[in-house]
């Protein structure tokens, strides 16, 4: 009775509108007697939209207008073809660095658990994250650096007698094992900064190579990684063998090149964890799009390629388009997107739209299974750091205390967590410039697509997917996922 009563008034509205329109309307499209045309019944659509707009005045909200039943028009249209599936997605997240988790665990107990329930459920309006990278020892945003097997000068440990992660046990495990609460399925890539100092060139943290006389002893370091955090009942899925191997300049650092980093993998690493039954994947690389070169090269390499699930890449150089290089040289292998940082300086309309085109669209239409931004959280003077560690770098979360500031990377990874599941596919849609885009489909059959407007103006445009074609305005600048 209600949907009748409901159905009667709309068209009531409708009737008293077209005879006020025949009545006052000079400019309307009419019949060749005169009558009104009426315009078309706008039927409702079963599609959600989630929309951030660069202004910040709407950030991840759902909305109820915007969207509409798609009537014949000449506007761009995002055809969806969910018949053409691509790489399958593992999950979109952040790294949990020490700092995030040393100002998490600070929390009050209940203001804790409600972050990380807003975090990492997906009912309600918690965004879902589903993918964490750690670092295995020190990153540059712990205080300072540390691995799990720190020795006086001149003393060395081959056989890992004295390794520990006391240090992760402080704050990291008792998160992480908060967040395992919450969704035990969740996937932790583990990536190393340095290895102990005493088994480097320069004996520092900073910079130096891997001796080769202790490949052995550095691959029995990530085997009893593993183990330690498996003790703990921490899943590690897939450890990376060397964050920007290229970059020794940071603190922790490590130069490990191409040749050197395949020595390791296919007569060191890659035997341990198979002597040793550990099922975690060996990701190599881990650094800048410009050098596709290196991972290629890798992989060029049978013996090594055997013990490899894939490579991973950054973007601080390089074009991410160049990341489908790899897939067309070793298409049996996986591409993970692993860090982005948002420098505290930079703005946030410019944040949402570059980190959106490139990596939220841009490396997963280039085969990432992945997509993480860098540090979760910090505070507002952006502590901690290592002396000589990043300063600059802003949190998804601004946490001081039990106050939490979201920032532009919390509305960028939300609007690909909360709805594009792992076990979810990419699907075929065609890119358009002005409106970048990528289309998946999930697990329980649901299609969702997000659209970035990259142009300066309001763009009206059609995505047809479905069978539910639907035409929706997006503001310059402004995200919008839609979920069928």
């Amino acid at each position: 009775m209600k949907n009748n009563v409901i159905n009667f008034t709309k068209y009531f509205i409708i009737l008293i509108t077209c005879i006020g329109i025949q009545m006052g309307c000079q400019s309307c499209e009419k019949n060749d007697d005169g009558t009104v045309i009426p315009p078309p019944v706008v039927k409702p659509v079963n599609v959600d939209f989630y929309l951030t707009k660069a202004d910040q005045s709407v950030l991840f909200t759902k909305q109820q207008t915007g969207i509409s039943s798609y009537v014949e028009n000449s506007l761009p249209t995002i055809n969806v073809m969910s018949n053409v599936a691509y790489q399958e997605i593992d999950g979109f997240g952040y790294s949990l660095t020490g700092g995030s988790a040393l100002h998490i665990n600070k929390m009050s107990s209940s203001a804790r658990a409600n972050l990380l329930k807003e975090l990492f459920k997906t009912d309600g309006n918690n965004i879902g994250v589903s993918y964490l990278r750690i670092s295995i020892g020190a990153s540059d945003l712990d205080a300072a650096p540390f691995s799990y097997n720190d020795l006086p000068a001149g003393e060395t440990d081959v056989n890992m007698d004295k390794f520990s992660i006391s240090e992760d046990q402080k704050n990291l495990i008792p998160v992480l094992k908060e967040i395992l609460a919450i969704n035990p399925a969740i996937k932790i890539m583990g990536s190393p900064w340095s290895p102990p100092t005493w088994m480097k060139t320069n004996q520092n943290s900073k910079g130096g190579s891997l001796k080769p006389e202790y490949y052995d002893a550095y691959a029995k370091y990530f085997v009893k990684y593993v183990q330690a955090m498996a003790s703990e009942g921490i899943t590690i899925d897939a450890i990376t063998v060397q964050n920007e191997p290229l970059h020794p300049g940071n603190n922790p650092s490590l130069l490990m090149e191409a040749a050197d980093q395949a020595i390791f993998v296919k007569n060191h690493l890659g035997p341990a964890f198979e002597t040793n039954g550990i099922a975690t994947k060996i990701i190599i690389y881990d650094h800048n799009a410009d050098r596709t070169d290196y991972p290629i090269s890798i992989l060029n390499d049978l013996d090594a390629k055997k013990y490899i699930d894939g490579s991973a890449f950054h973007l601080y150089a390089g074009n991410i388009n160049d990341l489908s290089k790899v897939n067309t040289a070793h298409p049996d292998k996986n591409l993970y997107f692993t860090e982005q940082w948002v420098g505290a300086n930079e703005n946030f309309e410019d944040n949402l739209k570059w980190h959106t085109r490139e990596l939220i669209i841009g490396a997963t239409r280039n085969w990432c299974k992945t997509v993480l931004e860098w540090n979760l959280a910090a505070d507002s003077n952006l502590e901690p750091h290592t002396d000589g560690g990043c300063t600059e770098c802003l949190g998804a979360l601004t946490i001081d205390g039990n106050n939490v500031t979201k920032n532009v990377a919390y509305y960028i990874i939300a609007h690909a967590s909360k709805f594009v599941r792992p076990g979810s596919k990419r699907i075929n849609s065609n890119n358009i410039s002005e409106l970048p885009n990528v289309a998946f489909k999930t697990p329980n059959g649901a299609i969702v697509v997000i659209v970035l407007n990259n142009t300066g103006v309001q763009k009206t445009f059609n995505i047809n997917a479905e069978n539910e074609p639907i035409t929706t305005t997006l503001d310059a600048g402004a995200v919008g996922t839609y979920i069928w």
